[in-house]
């Protein structure tokens, strides 16, 4: 592969895993469009490799109060200007966050044979581009915006983990059904965002995990691979760790109704082009 198109593909999985914008459907559409052929399931593991080491390492300092507040210790104390101030009230987030994976693992193993057959249907990426993005509009518009981490519940956590198993289907994009689910239960936006982007890490981790058991049984990564691994690794990584950042000073500003009109757009534009030109089914999960 290329190392340019590594770093397309790397900046385009970076962007759309973690914006509400669905990375299954962009990285179905973007190698079609340059006529560029399927980047394989090994060049998937790097890409998210990278996305896992972004969230694990912004997310790391909340990790480890998670684990302490769970365990009833405190790592330090914090100050109401910190983005953690609020995990104090909630020592069992780490436990509500646990049981919030069950649900997509769960629907993964049920699931498997259509996520790769049925559900990678363009008519289906198309039409989940643009039901998510107005329940997206709706959750926007119903929102409360009321409460923060420290006030989720086991309700709210089960709530956002079934509408995580619903990023199975390509184009529904995990981090834009989370928040939603999120905003219909009344939390801020950036509470949303962080609860979803805490909940990614296991399920990215699954993934990778997954995708390099597969790789290590067809030979591990061979030569002429290493150097587009590595990079994709890295890109994904620096570009993720960027867009975490950036997404979140976003919402503490900002609705998500911008993505809503570019999911309806995109969505349009995948059926017109899987009208005419016959788009096909196949491409990265």
């Amino acid at each position: 592969m290329p190392l340019y198109q590594v770093v397309v593909l790397a900046l385009v999985q970076a962007a759309t895993e973690f914006l509400p914008i669905s990375s299954s459907a962009h990285l179905i559409v973007v190698p079609w469009l340059f006529g560029w052929q399927d980047q394989g399931l090994l060049f998937d593991v790097a890409l998210h490799l990278g996305t896992l080491a972004a969230v694990l390492l912004y997310f790391a300092k909340t990790w480890i109060r998670l684990l302490f507040l769970a365990a009833g210790r405190k790592v330090r104390p914090v100050s109401r200007d910190d983005p953690d101030s609020d995990l104090e009230d909630n020592p069992r987030l780490f436990a509500y966050l646990v049981a919030a994976t069950f649900p997509a693992g769960v629907a993964g193993l049920l699931l498997e044979d259509y996520v790769k057959t049925i559900f990678r249907s363009p008519l289906v990426v198309a039409g989940m581009l643009i039901a998510v993005g107005l329940v997206i509009w709706w959750a926007e518009r119903a929102g409360r915006l009321e409460r923060n981490l420290g006030a989720v519940s086991l309700g709210d956590a089960l709530t956002i983990g079934c509408a995580q198993a619903l990023a199975l289907i390509p184009g529904t994009s995990r981090s834009g059904i989370t928040i939603s689910a999120g905003l219909f239960r009344g939390l801020q936006r950036t509470a949303a965002a962080r609860f979803s982007f805490l909940l990614s890490s296991p399920i990215i981790l699954g993934a990778s995990v997954k995708a390099g058991w597969e790789v290590w049984r067809h030979g591990g990564v061979g030569g002429e691979w290493q150097a587009p691994f590595l990079l994709g690794i890295v890109v994904s990584g620096v570009a993720g760790y960027a867009v975490i950042g950036y997404f979140l000073r976003y919402l503490q500003r900002s609705t998500m109704l911008p993505f809503v009109y570019y999911r309806v757009i995109f969505g349009i534009m995948i059926v017109v082009l899987a009208s005419f030109f016959g788009l096909p089914p196949s491409g990265n999960p």
